[in-house]
């Protein structure tokens, strides 16, 4: 029995091609219902994200050339056009590849959680399919402990590493929660609305959006029941602001020192937090000289953001080591099942012969047959039959002088 992952990710594979192999959520059970039925393996589960396509199967004799032909056909691709594109994993790597992403090893954005929730997905569509059986149920459940302990025994996920979240995380530092605190948000970018995810996601829920335009001020507003204002408002909405953060594509400074220091005056110098993550600038650098005015740039935040990369790398080092031990102990169970299935196959086939013998034993006493003669030939028979493959066994690794094959045998046979 063999656990095989194959796939592509960010790392193998362009976007249009992983674009070309994605499995969208209305072809995802008919994937399934087809890798099982057509006879590529038994189990199955198939991960399928902007960042990586991965087919996760369980049974006997899994051929990856076969479930190559497979991906290519489902999704009208070229084989040819997957070559050099494509990994794959068996058995202890499989484990180990899944207990990776599942734990944001093998993100674009090392420790990033949004990967679990993804991969909880894709075993539950799975699961209700019927696709996911003993051995899946098992190894995903396995799965999911393993992430759980990493994010809760490493510091995997703990530090920002993205100037929007960074930017969010500071914020939160100096003010230690977002209730009762007013967030100005100014742009209506990807940006601003990533700063605005994480804001709210923090707790904040007093945000305001600026910008130039005020319909694209509400797609982000929106989303996060955020009130809107233009460019020209600014000044009026800081008066309240505690924290604010920019982002446009603005050639020049939309927000100068003279605007900041004198909503301070009219602020009665209460502290304000900004950060300005514009490349040009959206706030003049002077504005970082007023006593309670505390201006970050995009370039303050790079160096949080590598400082915080290189502390995840070095997590990622503790990660590593407890995916690689549940990884082992739970291929030990996967062996251990191969040991169950040779005692079943030993027992039945013992049982065959006593069946057997006895059957033939039965018909001679029916025939009238001297009953101490039939016993004696069933003893016989069943020892001489029951006795043979070990004998034979025995004789060969005494001819190759095999000491070692010989103490193992006769440890098994029970010989003193």
């Amino acid at each position: 029995m063999t656990v095989l992952a194959l796939g592509i990710n960010h790392k193998t594979a362009s976007v249009e091609l992983r674009e070309r192999l994605a499995f969208t959520p209305e072809r995802l059970s008919e994937a399934l219902e087809s890798v099982v039925t057509d006879g590529l393996c038994d189990e199955a589960v198939i991960l399928s994200t902007c960042n990586r396509t991965e087919i996760y199967c369980f049974g006997e004799n899994i051929n990856s050339e076969t479930l190559t032909s497979w991906l290519a056909d489902f999704h009208l691709v070229p084989e040819p056009d997957l070559d050099q594109h494509l990994y794959v994993q068996k058995d202890v790597s499989a484990t180990t590849h899944l207990m990776r992403v599942a734990s944001g090893l093998d993100s674009m954005v090392l420790g990033e959680p949004q990967i679990l929730g993804q991969v909880k997905q894709a075993y539950q569509q799975a699961k209700s399919m019927g696709t996911v059986k003993t051995y899946f149920e098992r190894m995903f459940q396995q799965v999911f402990s393993v992430a759980k302990k990493v994010r809760t025994e490493t510091d995997i996920a703990v530090n920002a590493v993205s100037v929007a979240y960074a930017a969010v995380t500071l914020a939160k530092q100096v003010f230690g929660s977002f209730d009762n605190k007013k967030v100005l948000l100014v742009g209506a970018g990807e940006t601003i609305e990533l700063v605005a995810k994480h804001i709210f996601e923090q707790g904040a829920k007093d945000i305001v959006v600026a910008n130039r335009t005020l319909s694209k001020a509400k797609l982000v507003a929106e989303q996060f029941a955020a009130k809107t204002c233009t460019i020209a408002q600014i000044p009026d909405q800081m008066l309240e602001a505690d924290v604010v953060i920019s982002s446009t594509a603005s050639t020049l400074p939309i927000i100068g020192k003279g605007m900041v220091e004198n909503v301070l005056k009219r602020r009665k110098h209460r502290p304000m937090f900004l950060v300005d993550l514009a490349v040009p600038r959206d706030i003049e650098s002077q504005v970082a000289e007023l006593d309670d005015a505390y201006l970050y740039t995009v370039d303050d935040l790079q160096e949080i953001v590598a400082q915080n990369m290189q502390a995840r790398t070095e997590a990622a080092e503790d990660a590593e080591v407890i995916i690689q031990e549940k990884a082992n102990i739970f291929d030990d169970w996967l062996n251990s099942l191969e040991s169950v299935d040779l005692i079943r196959d030993y027992r039945d086939q013992s049982l065959a012969i006593k069946d057997e013998l006895l059957e033939r034993a039965i018909n001679q006493l029916q025939s009238g047959n001297d009953v101490e003669q039939i016993l004696k030939e069933l003893a016989n028979k069943l020892t001489n039959k029951l006795i043979h493959a070990p004998t034979s066994a025995l004789k060969d690794a005494a001819e190759k002088q095999n000491v070692q094959e010989l103490t193992a045998i006769k440890a098994v046979l029970g010989i003193r």
